[in-house]
């Protein structure tokens, strides 16, 4: 029986329609992976479906029949639970009160804690989580904290549940646990739709497939197993996407970029531990580890947005240092790991965001004052190069997708052409043909001679990409080589800690 039937679905923003007449099923007792490039429409369709948007036209059948989910808690009653790509969590709160918020369990007129916990790891236990009801949030990986958002969502009796980019910020270790704990729900009869751009992944757990490309429904229902990889790029995109091409550094120079035994502790903790690393122009350094390792504050010392207790960085071989508008009038580029916090202002337009931190540069801005012609054409010319799917330049970067997002970071930081790229998952949120695209453009800046450290969770990025691989554990370099020396599995136990070798 169809657990979700959506017909005809039309939803319109302003004259640009999001939705054309679209038509999607899903199954009681399946994992349905909806895929589709960014602005394609996968998340305004679920968003329809969850409540948190209307549509203009078409209607929705819950277990055969109609439904009018016109906010959030309508689909909850009706069994629908959503979990965000962005988790909404409070970090000082354990899994049991996270989960519980909203709903709690009443002895009388306090709230019944002690059974709460227990229900909440009955759960956890029936669905093999692997975690424990009263650990602080603060305290759980990346991965254990989703299953917080689904155990929310499961609390409230979803038997239907939405995955918005399930794995954009797990390990390949977390994947394949998150992947565990989707196939126990499913043999339980919960229905799964995961929003995803991972065409690997999508054929390693899902049943069936539906393509959005511009607002339709290319393809619907697809059983996965005869589509290929290539076959699921092809639709989504509508030509032919290579991910599996790379190029080798042809010309590697002197070290541009080097820093020697930092130390950084925060709130009186080591982070990072005598760290040193350099990489030279015409290289990639890819950076390895599992998320929570000292990246982020290593990232940040790169950068100029932390300053280290101890460490000596080095540019072009003289000493550097200063904060982040230094590091970027010093050619030093940074794509931030968390687009949001770091990378834009989302109430502001496309055409703020993508000039923000070069914007007193001459062309933005003579004697003070704002060169608005020129920052208007700038913006439109990037909206172009970079395929940004938007109405216009002056359209605020909260109506974009997570992908448009960080498309608009792509083109602001390669747009000013920098010596030195700290680029931290540049491909975060964004679909096979942008993936394609950004990592060309890495290569490019490449072989123009440029030196870039590229963190990224996703391990076969690192591997492809780069030049030679620094794996990162416990705030050290724990082994550094060239970038055919491990396979991922090699790989996978030194960012677990497992011995490795370090060469110069």
């Amino acid at each position: 029986m169809e657990a979700v039937q959506m017909r005809s679905i039309t939803k319109w923003f302003g004259s640009l329609c999001a939705l054309d007449h679209v038509d999607f099923s899903v199954r009681e007792g399946e994992i349905h992976s909806l895929l589709g490039e960014n602005g394609a429409g996968k998340s305004t369709l679920m968003n329809v479906l969850y409540g948190m948007l209307p549509c203009d036209e078409g209607e929705v059948l819950i277990h055969g029949k109609p439904a009018q989910i016109r906010h959030p808690s309508q689909a909850i009653e009706l069994g629908i639970g959503m979990v965000h790509q962005h988790f909404m969590l409070t970090p000082v709160m354990t899994v049991t009160e996270n989960v519980i918020v909203g709903g709690e369990p009443v002895n009388g007129p306090f709230v019944d804690y002690r059974s709460a916990v227990r229900q909440v790891q009955e759960m956890i236990d029936r669905y093999h989580f692997g975690i424990d009801a009263n650990t602080k949030v603060q305290n759980l990986s990346v991965g254990e904290q989703q299953r917080v958002e689904i155990l929310k969502a499961l609390y409230r009796g979803a038997n239907i549940l939405i995955l918005d980019e399930p794995t954009a910020v797990l390990t390949p270790q977390e994947v394949q646990e998150l992947f565990a704990v989707l196939r126990d729900l499913k043999a339980a009869g919960k229905s799964i739709i995961i929003i995803t751009h991972k065409l690997k992944e999508t054929a390693a757990i899902a049943d069936r497939v539906s393509v959005l490309r511009s607002g339709k429904m290319i393809d619907s229902g697809l059983e996965a197993s005869r589509c290929s990889v290539n076959d699921l790029a092809l639709m989504m995109v509508g030509r032919k996407v290579d991910l599996t091409f790379t190029r080798r550094s042809q010309c590697v120079g002197q070290v541009a970029f080097e820093v020697q035994n930092l130390n950084l502790a925060v709130k009186g903790v080591p982070v990072l531990k005598n760290l040193s690393l350099k990489v030279r122009k015409g290289q990639i350094l890819g950076i390895a580890g599992i998320e929570g390792n000292g990246q982020t504050e290593l990232i940040e010392v790169l950068t100029g947005l932390r300053r280290p207790d101890s460490a000596v960085i080095l540019k072009d071989g003289k000493p550097f240092s200063g904060n982040a508008s230094d590091f970027l009038t010093a050619g030093v580029g940074h794509i931030p790991e968390d687009r949001l916090s770091r990378g834009l202002v989302t109430p502001m337009s496309i055409e703020d965001n993508v000039i923000l931190g070069y914007h007193r540069r001459p062309r933005f801005a003579g004697k003070g004052i704002r060169r608005s012609a020129d920052i208007r054409a700038f913006a439109d010319e990037k909206l172009a190069e970079f395929q940004i799917k938007a109405e216009t330049v002056q359209t605020p970067c909260s109506a974009l997708s997570g992908g448009n997002q960080q498309k608009v970071i792509v083109a602001r930081v390669f747009s000013e052409d920098p010596d030195i790229l700290i680029a931290a998952q540049p491909t975060r949120g964004v679909d096979v043909g942008a993936q394609e695209f950004i990592h060309n453009r890495l290569l490019d800046l490449r072989d123009e001679g440029k030196a870039i450290v590229l963190i990224s969770a996703d391990l076969d990025e690192v591997r492809r990409l780069s030049d030679r691989v620094a794996v990162i554990y416990d705030g050290r370099i724990v082994a550094e080589n060239d970038h055919d020396v491990w396979d991922e599995m090699e790989l996978g136990l030194l960012m677990t800690g497992g011995k490795g070798g370090v060469t110069a």
